[in-house]
């Protein structure tokens, strides 16, 4: 018979967990018994975070990490290790958007989004393969959790970066399924359409919040496939607000 894994005592890292979908995805990890760690490059805030969480009987720890720079990566790495004892999930939140024509884009500007929002995943997924290791009867193997967005799909003006960087992550997403599931590591890229977070409300104080969701549903979707028996892999799954009728 399958196992069917439970999220209690598993390790998780969850970057640009200290808000938003971030911070959702850590709390409703944390109520299924998920050990986080909140990276941010926001460690105030991450801090801060961590508090509330602990209000709740959840246990997680404030980590600075800026995704982009490789050996604040295998630090946050090591150090989970070091104060957790293992670690099971990488849940690749972190992302930026610049909003502008690309005719007033510059080149500084490409480079910050695209370390954020693609080089910073894969340094991410690459040093935490190599810790968690392949599984084995003993232990080792993992769960490593990519958020896409609709724009990893679909493409509307002046966000030429952020689209880039997102159908680039769905494609990471995919090539890291297909090389590390040899090892038991599972790969998952969550498509999360238009949520009532920060990341959009901020910068489009015209945006209709009715039309977006509540990103506590991404992070449930982010759970479900977290807990597939051992013998499943979700390596795709779409998470649609009702009233976002600019996508199928």
């Amino acid at each position: 018979m399958s196992h069917t894994p439970t999220l209690q005592g598993r390790c998780v890292i969850v970057t640009g967990g200290s808000r938003g979908l971030g911070a959702a995805i850590a709390q409703v990890l944390g109520e299924a018994g998920a050990l986080l760690v909140i990276a941010d490059l926001a460690l105030e805030r991450a801090e801060d975070r961590v508090a509330m969480l602990a209000e709740n009987g959840i246990k997680a720890l404030a980590m600075p990490l800026d995704v982009g720079d490789e050996e604040q990566v295998r630090q946050v790495i090591a150090h989970t290790r070091e104060r957790l004892g293992r670690l099971d999930v990488v849940v690749n939140n972190a992302a930026i958007d610049i909003t502008v024509p690309i005719s007033g884009f510059s080149s500084t500007d490409w480079e910050r989004v695209v370390l954020t929002n693609l080089t910073g995943p894969f340094l991410m997924a690459k040093h935490a393969a190599a810790a968690m290791g392949p599984k084995t009867a003993s232990g080792g193997g993992g769960h490593i959790v990519n958020i896409a967005s609709t724009g990893s799909k679909r493409a509307w003006p002046n966000a030429a970066a952020y689209h880039a960087t997102k159908w680039g992550l769905l494609g990471l997403s995919h090539a890291l399924h297909a090389e590390l599931r040899p090892q038991g590591i599972k790969v998952s890229a969550v498509v999360a359409g238009g949520m009532r977070t920060p990341f959009l409300l901020d910068r489009f104080p015209d945006i209709d919040p009715a039309a977006l969701q509540d990103p506590l549903n991404v992070a449930h979707a982010v759970r479900f496939v977290l807990t597939q028996p051992d013998e499943t892999v979700v390596p795709e799954i779409t998470v649609l607000p009702m009233q976002e009728t600019s996508w199928p």
